[in-house]
């Protein structure tokens, strides 16, 4: 009875404070003007052009006392001043005891929100970022882009692209002392998985005589559709059955996104969301991990994106020859966005350990040894306020990679598992080369039916 009791108040609380959408809107019947667009629960457009954003978390300052946020330090930097765009540094409190003899990854994050709400001052993607830089003792920049209507896509790309030219180029402080621009990853969920995707391609594409590595590339449950639908997809398609009204991003909720936050200036078959197989093979990274849950519509969307990428071998000369290294992280049971309503369940543990040990690899110099779930190689921070951890709720998260091979089907093994792309270093800053790093375990994946 308790089980049962706890089950029904935390899918009230997931329902509530989390991303599930409904045809019928509560606040609409309190609103005296006209609508125009419907997103509810994420935002609202009235005829007269005025826009409410419902899903938005509060404001949090920035601190520069770690003390006060659990070990990690936090500075707002205005990147572009013409645009607004800017960015939360967050340092944890490792960083001081290194000294300086040890520089830290380097995390450029950019948030989700259906690229038209939420923010990374609010409290939700504060609260996540301070966990990532503790529990992966990293230098994360979080990257606070223009959101649409306001501003219809591209907006958001080319601020979250400011936003890699600013890391790459500043002489701020906490960049120039503590960052290892050998060991730069690109990071975001949702629709921030979408962002740091692009402007990896863009960064693939946009090459300079000297180079900033870009060693990996994190996506988490992140936003691609397309016109014709996939089997997750079709699972939430039959509305009779009150699937769709349960589902964090119902299909009829998705179709009706894109042209929002473009301004009706495209559709579905945008192959900015569904990327040809040109793009897919022309993205120079070496190293990627794509997190999907079992429930969420986008779930194929992620699985697929995965596949293409193991399936492409590395397109630039300048890189070492071979595939790419995918991990997947699926957490079976779980639905879109659910680690940040909810960090301290298993399955959110277990997906910070899995993006934590894909941050700190060993190198290929060193035995390579498998996670082993559930046990995260550094130990999840309990940054959220939540006080102590929730149970599982039966609930479980699977972890899956792919070690590229050589030219041959049974080729050797490339040792180099870096991405490269160029861009502009920093002046004076030494590049600070690092080590190839390696996989751990070969392809396959949890491809279980959860519907």
């Amino acid at each position: 009875m308790q089980r049962t009791t706890q089950n029904k108040s935390f899918k009230l609380k997931q329902l509530n404070c989390a991303m599930h959408a409904n045809k019928t809107s509560p606040a609409k019947q309190k609103e005296g003007r006209d609508i125009s667009v419907d997103m509810y629960p994420f935002i609202r457009k009235y005829k007269d052009g005025s826009i409410e954003r419902f899903l938005r978390s509060p404001f949090v300052l920035a601190s520069p006392d770690q003390g006060g946020n659990h070990g990690v330090a936090t500075r707002d930097v205005v990147v572009d001043k013409a645009t607004g765009v800017s960015v939360r540094l967050f340092l944890p409190s490792r960083a001081a005891d290194t000294a300086g003899r040890n520089r830290l990854p380097l995390v450029i994050y950019v948030h989700g929100g259906s690229f038209c709400t939420e923010s990374a001052f609010g409290r939700t993607y504060h609260r996540y970022a301070t966990s990532l830089a503790a529990s992966a003792g990293a230098l994360v920049v979080s990257v606070e882009y223009r959101l649409a209507p306001e501003f219809p896509i591209p907006a958001a790309y080319d601020d979250a692209w400011a936003a890699l030219q600013w890391a790459a180029s500043s002489s701020d402080p906490w960049l120039a002392s503590y960052a290892d621009w050998g060991r730069t990853f690109l990071a975001g969920d949702s629709a921030g998985g979408n962002i740091v995707y692009h402007t990896a391609v863009r960064a693939s594409h946009e090459v300079n005589d000297d180079m900033m590595d870009i060693e990996g590339l994190i996506m988490v449950h992140p936003y691609f559709w397309g016109a014709k639908r996939l089997p997750s997809e079709l699972a939430w398609a039959d509305e009779s059955e009150g699937a769709s009204a349960t589902a964090v991003f119902p299909p009829y909720g998705v179709d009706r996104l894109w042209p929002f936050v473009t301004a009706g200036q495209a559709g579905n078959d945008d192959p900015r969301i569904d990327p040809p197989a040109s793009e897919v093979s022309s993205l120079a990274c070496r190293r990627v991990l794509i997190a999907v849950a079992g429930k969420d519509t986008l779930r194929d969307r992620g699985l697929d994106l995965a596949a293409r990428m193991r399936d492409h071998d590395a397109p630039w000369p300048w890189m070492t020859p071979g595939r790419r290294e995918v991990t997947v992280v699926e957490s079976e049971g779980e639905d879109h966005g659910f680690h940040l309503y909810c960090p301290l369940r298993a399955t959110s543990k277990r997906l910070m350990g899995s993006i934590v040990e894909f941050i700190n690899q060993q190198p290929s110099s060193s035995p390579a040894n498998p996670m082993v779930l559930g046990v995260p190689t550094t130990p999840f921070k309990d940054v959220f306020g939540y006080g102590m951890a929730m149970k599982s709720w039966g609930t479980r998260s699977s972890i899956a990679r792919n070690r590229g091979h050589g030219p041959g089907a049974h080729g050797p093994v490339w040792p180099s598992n870096k991405i490269s792309v160029r861009l502009p270093m920093p002046a004076g800053k030494a590049h600070h080369k690092q080590h190839p790093l390696s996989a751990a375990a070969s392809w396959g994946c949890v491809m279980n039916k959860f519907f």
